[in-house]
């Protein structure tokens, strides 16, 4: 799609560009519409929100699966997840009223972390089960799907009838409906739609772009996407967190970081339907699934930070927060260093 480097340098950027004036925009949109349609920001944070800002991510990866470039679909995708938790060590750092665990305390953002542990593991045992590809697919690929459904019944459970409740403080701030939104719906709904469509799209331009970077440069498949797209992809998930937390929408922001990896997940059974030449599990390179175990460790450690609550840590930085990013820096010098 791009004769040259300049060509996809520019490309990349202008979409990186276009992913982060649409976030921008999206957490303002979410918060309006968790309000006037009764969902509450945890549960919209989850279904809708996570499933917008996972477009970028979709679009990506399962271009580079379609090209027939596992390494840069599976390292695009799995990259992404692990950032987006650094992300919340991020906007914990930007919150300086409390530790964000403690002050977004959710039953439903304890659920998301399990599933989010349970959903990780199952492309790990894929890696490691005999090469099946019963119809095209490897038969984790539909697990990964019946176990993000289940979770979101489950979810769902929690908020309707939740048998555990955070012990509330000063500094918690529940999920409360905004009377204050007069807007129109439909404008809202309009520009939520429309932001939608602009990071689709863009996430499809950046892998483009990337793509054409790797076959022009040095850079391999797997540096590209667990570093280039995996943090330009995930930029959305940055900006509409930050802009939850500038807005007091601290439920959205924690179940927006959890709700995105969890639908990432189904970006991972995309890639393995769309990757024709057998399983995508098997034909990446295990250095992939290096992601994979990361983020598991940081999403144990957040959920540790979830059921702890410190309400303060060193520099008003929880525990879990120092942990995940110095998890997430070693664990991209050693990918760096390996390829």
């Amino acid at each position: 799609m791009f004769s040259s480097l300049l060509a996809s340098s520019i490309a990349f950027s202008v979409a990186s560009v276009a992913i982060i004036i649409a976030g921008s925009k999206l957490a303002r949109q979410a918060d309006k519409l968790a309000d006037q349609t009764g969902l509450g920001e945890a549960i919209f944070g989850v279904v809708l929100l996570a499933g917008v800002t996972s477009l970028p991510d979709f679009a990506a990866t399962l271009s580079a699966a379609l090209a027939a470039r596992p390494d840069l679909a599976m390292s695009n995708v799995m990259g992404s997840m692990a950032v987006n938790l650094a992300f919340l060590g991020v906007a914990d750092i930007a919150y300086r009223k409390a530790n964000l665990e403690h002050a977004a305390a959710s039953p439903i953002n304890l659920m998301l972390a399990g599933l989010l542990i349970v959903l990780l593991t199952l492309p790990l045992l894929a890696v490691f089960t005999p090469t099946i590809n019963q119809w095209g697919i490897h038969p984790v690929t539909p697990l990964i799907i019946i176990a993000y459904l289940f979770g979101l019944h489950l979810v769902h459970r929690t908020r309707a009838n939740p048998m555990w409740f955070p012990r509330q403080t000063h500094q918690t701030v529940s999920d409360e409906p905004d009377t204050a939104h007069h807007g129109s719906s439909t404008t809202a709904w309009l520009g939520f739609i429309a932001m939608a469509v602009l990071t689709g799209l863009a996430g499809w331009v950046l892998m483009e772009a990337a793509k054409a970077i790797a076959d022009q440069t040095d850079l391999s498949d797997t540096l590209v996407g667990g570093l280039l797209t995996a943090l330009a992809t995930s930029t959305p998930e940055l900006v509409t967190t930050i802009a939850a937390i500038r807005i007091g929408a601290l439920t959205l922001a924690v179940s927006n970081i959890f709700g995105t990896n969890c639908f990432n997940m189904l970006v991972v059974a995309a890639a393995d339907a769309g990757y024709v030449q057998g399983s995508i599990y098997h034909d990446m390179a295990p250095v992939q699934m290096t992601w994979g175990l990361v983020s598991i460790l940081m999403t144990a450690i957040l959920l540790l930070g979830l059921v702890r609550r410190q309400t303060y840590g060193i520099g008003r930085i929880g525990f879990e927060s120092a942990l995940i990013l110095g998890v997430y820096a070693v664990a991209l010098g050693v990918v760096v260093m390996t390829q």
